[in-house]
């Protein structure tokens, strides 16, 4: 990465950004990387680069802490850089306000700003608008709930099927006003969950930005959504140990088990479950063990993927906040289908 002048700084995807270190989600281990790297040289993100979807924009220049001859931080000068997006500008104007020791106390965590919708802003009312306004909306979208913003793009509350039917049933003529309730709001940087029960309960919340304006919603369903993507994969690998597991104690005796393992942790080998994934390699690349399994497909092919299965197995069980991706599942989707039909078994 070269490096450029604090006023003319690089903005480019969070996606992008990692893969300049050849990766391709926030592992752990890949974001100490890039953090080190970034101190190395002396650069800045802003948002941090921890924030957000893969998608999100950021920014990243030098020096972002020290002021210039005019008393300005690199990161006050961003902030005013109308050239930029607004969600750039906004974290900027944000990340000036904050102590320099604060600058390094954001880590890795499954954030509110990680999900989609959190950076999807909302259709909305504002304060004044009619409630007939708002109903043609909610009917013509689908919706159970608006929020309802000031000019500045700030909640002021949420009007909902619920609060307009209790305020009718009081009063046939009631206005906008008079049907908004207070509603849900979590900061974007917040802990997703702390957030979850709220959302299971109201159904919603609507996340704002560093300036306090709405820049998202997140239903009960983007959450369903969500955790069904990441329940996925660890479904697959669990059927695809299940699997093979069932196999090997069935074919295989246990004294040619327990050689697929150093000779300081046989002893512990009682069948097949106290194999690591790793071990199955070592175990079917024997051509006994292999013949002893009888299946009609090629060795080779299969222990190659059987490998690649292993990596994203081993990843995944890394956390990260961003989701896996269908080409990413391709390994352990194809093994399991693979499995399923040389071992057609339940």
């Amino acid at each position: 990465m070269r490096r450029r002048s604090t006023d003319e700084p690089l903005t480019l995807s969070i996606r992008d950004f990692l893969g300049v270190w050849g990766v391709q989600k926030r592992y752990p281990a890949a974001t100490e990387q890039i953090k080190n790297s970034l101190e190395t040289r002396g650069l800045i993100t802003v948002p941090p680069f921890t924030e957000g979807t893969l998608d999100s924009e950021i920014a990243v220049l030098a020096g972002g802490a020290e002021p210039d001859e005019s008393g300005t931080s690199a990161v006050t000068r961003l902030s005013g850089n109308t050239g930029l997006s607004a969600a750039v500008q906004s974290a900027a104007h944000a990340a000036s306000r904050l102590p320099d020791e604060e600058a390094d106390v954001r880590t890795v965590a499954y954030r509110v700003s990680n999900l989609e919708s959190a950076n999807r802003i909302p259709e909305s009312v504002q304060v004044g608008d009619d409630l007939e306004t708002a109903m043609t909306i909610m009917v013509l979208r689908g919706y159970g709930q608006l929020p309802v913003l000031d000019a500045d793009g700030r909640l002021r509350g949420v009007v909902s099927w619920e609060s307009i039917g209790r305020t009718r049933m009081a009063d046939p003529g009631a206005d906008l006003q008079a049907a908004t309730v207070r509603g849900q709001e979590a900061d974007r940087s917040d802990d997703l969950l702390d957030w979850i029960l709220t959302i299971q309960q109201s159904g919603y919340v609507l996340v704002r930005d560093h300036d306090h304006k709405v820049c998202g919603l997140i239903t009960a369903s983007d959450l369903t959504s969500q955790f069904g993507t990441r329940v996925r994969p660890f479904v697959l690998v669990e059927e695809i140990e299940q699997r093979l597991r069932r196999v090997v104690d069935r074919c295989i005796p246990l004294e040619r088990i327990k050689a697929a393992v150093p000779r300081n942790r046989a002893a512990q080998v009682n069948s097949a479950v106290n194999l690591t994934f790793g071990a199955y390699k070592h175990l079917l690349k024997t051509p006994e063990n292999w013949a002893a399994l009888g299946w009609a497909i090629d060795q080779q092919h299969f222990l190659t993927t059987l490998e690649d299965c292993r990596r994203f197995r081993n990843d995944l069980m890394h956390f990260s906040p961003d989701p896996v991706t269908d080409d990413q599942l391709l390994p352990a989707q194809g093994l399991l289908e693979l499995l399923r039909s040389v071992d057609p078994q339940v």
